[in-house]
């Protein structure tokens, strides 16, 4: 059982919520939500475990995902959750889990990024882009992040050896070519990107 000190607010959270788009519901519930408690990250310390949890003990202070996560306390599996880092506060840590996995996800496991590789990022001043960003350049990537003009700063300061300008450069267009596409914007057609990527980039995997 873990007494909830901080939780984030999603576009997961929002959908559930909402039910839409009606997509939503194929794995929500169609006439009404399976899962009524709304949250899915957080942070926040351990009141109590049961006979078989081995990892945490009471006072441990932990950030990860479960559902219900908007309360004040909420019970979980102990691999659901991981310790908190000392110099990372509640909130922060409450930010991470939906939104880094995404990026770990969409850029190792499904994109297959490797090292050298050119990869851009469209929407990379998000709650995903920014993690997307700073792991992209972790594994040896060339990173290009898009962003609108107030944003390019911050898209820079976090790892982006390029930027674009969403408001004055049209990406697909330029010429330039990339070997993934991470698209987190969801403004632009797949033959679009496909416009934009090598020759032997294109498949299933590597274009979202």
């Amino acid at each position: 059982m873990i007494r909830i000190r901080a939780a984030s607010v999603n576009p997961l959270d929002w959908h559930y919520m909402r039910g839409t788009p009606y997509v939503v519901r194929l794995g929500g519930g169609l006439r009404r939500p399976r899962v009524t408690r709304l949250g899915v990250d957080l942070a926040g310390r351990v009141e109590a475990v049961g006979e078989k949890v081995t990892q945490f003990q009471p006072g441990d202070d932990v950030f990860g995902s479960c559902k219900g996560a908007f309360a004040e306390y909420v019970c979980t599996s102990q691999d659901a959750v991981a310790p908190k880092p000392d110099r990372v506060t509640f909130e922060q840590a409450a930010a991470v889990p939906v939104a880094a996995f995404t990026a770990l996800q969409g850029l190792r496991d499904t994109g297959r990024l490797q090292a050298g590789q050119k990869v851009l990022i469209n929407g990379a001043a998000g709650g995903v882009g920014t993690f997307a960003v700073q792991i992209a350049r972790w594994l040896g990537a060339d990173v290009t992040g898009v962003s609108s003009t107030r944003n390019l700063d911050l898209v820079r300061s976090i790892g982006a050896h390029h930027v674009a300008d969403c408001t004055k450069v049209e990406f697909t267009q330029s010429g330039q070519r990339y070997d993934l596409i991470f698209d987190l914007a969801g403004n632009h057609s797949l033959t679009d990107l496909r416009r934009a990527l090598t020759a032997n980039a294109f498949s299933a995997q590597n274009c979202f």
